[in-house]
């Protein structure tokens, strides 16, 4: 007789240290959106560190970042425990989640800057920034969207579908996968003291980023 054995995928690697995170947040009388909260609380904490611009203060901020990231994820997974799913903690967390990425590749422009003291660090920021603002817009756009144009393959993500395709499948590795897993690289730079090459690469790939909102059946990728 077979076994059906449950196997879990090793990506994204957040997601081993969460759901043993949300397992111990699940005991404590809190809720799935003051966890959120949590994750905010560290973010900025993240941003405030890399401000400084120094190698100390960037790995404490790279570790506080791993750690908004642990929270980020456990939400989630204590808002379906706790049966505390809701529209607005689903808007809550993503705002947070705009907001602290954006403030970080504004924050590691300005720190990076003041190490160099070249200014154009801090554009290359606040570029990555922008992009990481209008793929936020972009999504509230296609939400509303989907409101009114149910049929709108753009816009139909209430499944988990999985990619076709060499086109798909490099977007759902650039959205999904590297997002998923994207403060684990800001740590490892972090520690080699080379955080200001996420900073061209963030310029750059922010715009890309929200530019793939509009690829067929993207929105309903999800790890």
């Amino acid at each position: 007789m077979t076994k059906n054995i449950s196997v879990r995928p090793v990506f994204p690697l957040i997601r081993h240290i969460s759901r043993r995170v949300s397992a111990l947040l699940i005991r404590l009388p809190i809720n799935a959106n003051m966890v959120t909260t949590g994750s905010l609380l560290l973010g900025i904490g993240a941003c405030w560190f890399l401000l400084q611009g120094t190698f100390g203060a960037t790995l404490v901020g790279a570790t506080l970042f791993v750690l908004c990231y642990i929270l980020d994820n456990a939400d989630g997974e204590v808002a379906r425990a706790k049966n505390q799913c809701s529209v607005f903690g689903e808007k809550y967390d993503t705002f947070v989640d705009w907001f602290v990425h954006s403030a970080l590749f504004a924050s590691l422009g300005w720190g990076v800057t003041l190490q160099t003291e070249q200014s154009v660090w801090f554009w290359l920021g606040l570029m990555a920034a922008a992009g990481g603002t209008i793929n936020y817009c972009v999504g509230i756009y296609l939400d509303h969207r989907d409101i009114d144009q149910q049929n709108d393959p753009l816009t139909q993500d209430s499944e988990n579908v999985m990619p076709e395709g060499i086109l798909q499948w490099s977007i759902y590795f650039f959205r999904e996968l590297s997002r998923a897993d994207f403060c684990f690289i800001v740590l490892a730079l972090a520690l080699f003291n080379e955080v200001w090459l996420l900073l061209p690469a963030g310029a750059i790939g922010a715009q890309v980023y929200w530019i793939a909102q509009f690829v067929s059946g993207v929105r309903g990728y999800h790890v």
